[in-house]
């Protein structure tokens, strides 16, 4: 059996108006943001991912020049939003496990880069075991759309001083209300 392409022609005028094809072009992407993949080992059991490994100096292997100085979990219920906030100082190494998923929300803040004002929106966890480098200067978020809480480990470069925090926060509709909903279609 031959099969046969179709044209737009062959599709009923009841449909043909409302087609569309969704966009697959490469995103923008922020200087220095980097995604890392991490072992995850599966076995009958279960599984375990590797969230980090440190040198003997305390840094972390996948990213040399990062000094772990502080490690946190974070739990997000269904329907929580965080963000946006940024850091001068500090530097950010998000993990999300991977039966958990969160969408976060990227802005490069930083009036000399490259990539100054591109934003970045993307699923960490959702079954794969990736690491989230964020540097300082680019607001982050994430957010929980989901119906599960979920829980991100996140390490820092700097230890969190509550006397003189160094978290600046931006509004969480800052790149619109409709940001942070799940896309339809």
């Amino acid at each position: 059996m031959t099969l046969k392409s179709l044209t737009k022609e062959a599709i009923g005028k009841d449909f043909v108006g409302e087609l569309s094809v969704q966009d697959y072009s490469k995103k923008p992407t922020i200087e220095g943001v980097k995604i890392i993949p991490l072992n995850l080992f599966v076995d009958d059991g279960g599984a375990m991912a590797e969230i980090v490994r440190l040198d003997e100096n305390g840094n972390a292997q996948i990213l040399p020049a990062f000094k772990v100085r502080q490690s946190n979990l974070s739990l997000l219920m269904p329907g929580t939003i965080k963000a946006f906030h940024l850091h001068y100082n500090q530097e950010d190494l998000w993990v999300v496990m991977p039966y958990d998923r969160v969408l976060v929300g990227l802005v490069d803040c930083r009036k000399n880069s490259p990539s100054y004002q591109n934003s970045m929106r993307f699923i960490l966890g959702a079954g794969r075991a990736q690491a989230l480098y964020i540097p300082r200067g680019v607001a982050h978020g994430l957010a929980n759309v989901w119906l599960q809480p979920a829980n991100m480990i996140y390490l820092v470069n700097q230890q969190f001083d509550s006397e003189n925090p160094d978290e600046h926060r931006l509004p969480w509709n800052m790149l619109g209300d409709d940001f942070w909903e799940i896309k339809k279609g």
